[in-house]
């Protein structure tokens, strides 16, 4: 599989947002989101075969813990990852799988977490969410919606209430998008929506969904890479 970093860091997003996480980041996206912080993904990387990550994954993990398999996209890897991701949660980790639901997801191990980026209108990106992956989510699952203003935050709402997302999944998360190429200061003011605005609005809409910040962005520059 080609592969463009491996580091232990605090995973920032999702519900286990503040645990120790190894990320096996994955090279490659057929998206391009408008505020995508991970860019450099796109191209280059290095191949490792499945028991190169499975042991740097042990090296940096003894013994278990939490793994997040993502990219760039993943999914588009997939007859190299789920090996991968069987192999992991046989070695008794807690394997998480961050992806956009642009492919199809019925393959993925049960035991893995499914933590899927619904792309907004404002992304750049909108529709390519594939509806049937609905039918692949577990109870165990969680989405996410990154938000940039009023538009995307509705489009989050009604997509929520539509598909009866909070019977589905675990979480459903809303997340203030961050401007691209933020760095230094560490602090709100580098989200494109104010995430006091979008209390305000989940609060008055009494969203069935978990207001989401991505923590390492507060906890390192906004720009470092590998944390």
């Amino acid at each position: 599989m080609q592969v463009t970093e491996i580091y232990k860091s605090i995973q920032g997003e999702s519900t286990h947002a503040g645990l120790p996480c190894v990320f096996v980041r994955l090279t490659g996206c057929n998206l391009r989101c408008s505020w995508c912080d991970s860019e450099y993904t796109f191209f280059g990387g290095h191949r490792m075969t499945l028991e190169e990550v499975a042991e740097e994954v042990e090296q940096l993990s003894p013994g278990g813990g939490l793994v997040e398999i993502t990219g760039g996209e993943p999914m588009l890897q997939e007859r190299e990852i789920v090996p991968l991701m069987q192999r992991l949660l046989h070695d008794g980790y807690t394997v998480l799988l961050e992806t956009s639901g642009e492919r199809p997801l019925e393959r993925v191990p049960k035991g893995v977490v499914k933590i899927v980026d619904v792309k907004c209108p404002n992304s750049g990106e909108p529709d390519t969410f594939h509806l049937e992956n609905l039918e692949a989510l577990h109870a165990r699952d969680e989405v996410k919606f990154v938000l940039s203003d009023r538009t995307d935050y509705e489009f989050a709402r009604d997509f929520v209430v539509r598909h009866d997302l909070a019977r589905r999944v675990n979480a459903v998360l809303f997340s203030p998008a961050f401007r691209k190429g933020a760095s230094g200061v560490r602090d709100a003011s580098h989200c494109l929506l104010d995430p006091c605005e979008l209390a305000q609005w989940m609060l008055a809409d009494g969203v069935q969904a978990r207001l989401g910040l991505q923590m390492h962005k507060f906890i390192w520059d906004p720009a470092m890479k590998g944390v």
